[in-house]
């Protein structure tokens, strides 16, 4: 039987398929390689991608479907063909379709799903991002407002990363987090979606200054990643927000350059805490199939469930065929295609998130944001990258026991996640976790599903310890626990 809190590994439904390059459209235009490179020749077909989702099962999710976002900034392909989830117990009574995509590479294959076609190298050469204000725009300081000040503080700190493998191009957003070059972005921005190994990466600053960069560690549990800058130095780091303390209502301004306009700002709130959302991952350990969900479905299963898969470039044939649950801050501060591993600030411009993913209504790729962007926190964000700079790598809580939504158990009057099996010798196993148990709260956060479990665990370094409430026989208990480690 398969185990629990990685519950969310599991083959999803199938991208749509593949569309012959056209001539690019109007709009900006997003290049496949770095102007300062000589042009190389066209390769290849470009490869679809698909948006990962939310499962239905989850009571605070929404329904899914795939999304392409390159094609209309000037890159070939057209879009991949929509696999639709449906929510058969929408609140209200109305069904509403939704899009969680990657908030994305741009030009490039989008990975964790955000669709997006893989980019034929063009014979053309082009500027590799927009053109855009180097310094925050002040024409009036007698009407200054908050926002302008945060961006001030918070801009210096926010670069556009530009990458490029063999057969495919793309960029993204990151973070300084140290004057002497190191950066934190998303896995999918600097692996182009599980497409790239070894790509050549350069990075410009707010300022203008450009440098090549090197992948210290990914770590595709959390969609996050670290790169050092060549030679840098007397950069700006970013000043580390407790997320903890954060509440609804709280401000967020999203930085970064989607759709490559780089020191992009844009301000909303923190709409929600604790959510969790199930994305498709095509770079995954072996390991990252332990603790996968009883209910979760296969592609073979073809009922077009679950999170999406995409493509990877260059082998259509092959499948993404397992998923991660990420703990996110909810905002609508408008994230769009392009602002992946940008930041995510607070009314001070201290970090509280790395942008990663939005929801889009509808199918078509022409979505961009509707005001619900997802962030991950900034105390998970520090906690992986500082582990990725000391060891190469990060760490994740390995529960050790198989489950379910306790809202798909016949006779639950409770939400959580239900224990279906505990793994002998496992961290649950080790407190006195029993099958049928319905776990409730994980470290102080409430957990209404499987997949809010698996977030919260994997979000706990391995080897740590939490504290867990569980109802049993209709009674509620407390346990602490000593999590195990997900092997890397």
């Amino acid at each position: 039987m398969n185990q629990d809190d990685n519950h969310d590994y599991r083959p999803a439904a199938n991208a749509g398929p593949e569309n012959a390059p056209t001539a690019p459209r109007q709009g900006h235009e997003v290049p496949s390689v770095f102007t300062s490179r000589p042009p190389v020749p066209p390769v290849g077909q470009p490869a679809s991608g698909s948006a990962f989702g939310v499962p239905s099962a989850a009571p605070h999710t929404q329904p899914t479907q795939p999304l392409d976002d390159s094609v209309r900034f000037g890159s070939a392909g057209g879009p991949a063909d929509a696999t639709t989830t449906k929510d058969a117990r929408s609140k209200g009574g109305s069904k509403i379709a939704a899009v969680i995509v990657a908030a994305a590479l741009v030009g490039g294959v989008a990975g964790f799903g955000g669709g997006a076609l893989l980019t034929g190298l063009q014979e053309q050469p082009s500027s590799g991002i927009a053109g855009g204000p180097q310094t925050v725009t002040v024409n009036n300081p007698g009407s200054v407002n908050e926002t302008t000040a945060v961006a001030t503080e918070a801009l210096p700190s926010v670069v556009t990363i530009e990458v490029a493998g063999s057969e495919e191009a793309g960029s993204g957003s990151g973070v300084i987090i140290s004057d002497d070059g190191y950066v934190v972005t998303n896995t999918h921005v600097v692996t182009l979606g599980g497409a790239a190994a070894d790509p050549a990466i350069r990075v410009t600053t707010s300022d203008g200054r450009i440098f090549d960069a090197t992948i210290v560690g990914t770590d595709p549990i959390y969609d996050l990643a670290v790169i050092k800058l060549t030679d840098a130095e007397g950069l700006t780091p970013i000043e580390f927000a407790n997320s903890s303390k954060l509440n609804v209502g709280d401000t967020a301004v999203a930085l970064g350059a989607p759709l490559g306009l780089a020191n992009s700002v844009t301000t909303g709130i923190v709409s929600a805490l604790n959510r969790s959302i199930q994305i498709a991952s095509a770079a995954l350990p072996e390991s990252s199939s332990e603790d996968a969900p009883e209910e979760q479905q296969t592609p073979e299963e073809g009922q077009g469930e679950g999170p999406f898969q995409f493509d990877l470039p260059g082998n259509t044939a092959q499948q993404t065929s397992e998923s991660i649950s990420i703990a996110v801050i909810q905002t609508d501060a408008a994230i769009n295609h392009g602002n992946s591993g940008g930041a995510l600030v607070n009314s001070k411009g201290e970090l509280i998130g790395i942008n990663v993913a939005i929801a889009s209504a509808g199918s078509s790729e022409e979505s961009g944001s509707i005001g619900i962007g997802f962030a991950i926190p900034s105390n998970i964000a520090q906690r992986v990258s500082e582990e990725i700079i000391a060891d190469g790598t990060a760490t994740h809580g390995l529960l050790g026991a198989s489950v379910r939504d306790a809202a798909s158990v016949e006779g639950s009057d409770v939400a959580g996640a239900y224990i279906a099996e505990v793994t002998g010798g496992g961290a649950a196993a080790e407190a006195g976790l029993e099958a049928e148990d319905v776990v409730t709260v994980f470290n102080g956060v409430p957990i209404t599903s499987a997949s809010d479990l698996t977030a919260q665990v994997r979000a706990a370094a391995g080897g740590s310890d939490a504290t867990m409430t569980y109802v049993r026989g209709g009674k509620e208990y407390e346990v602490d626990v000593t999590l195990g480690d997900l092997a890397g």
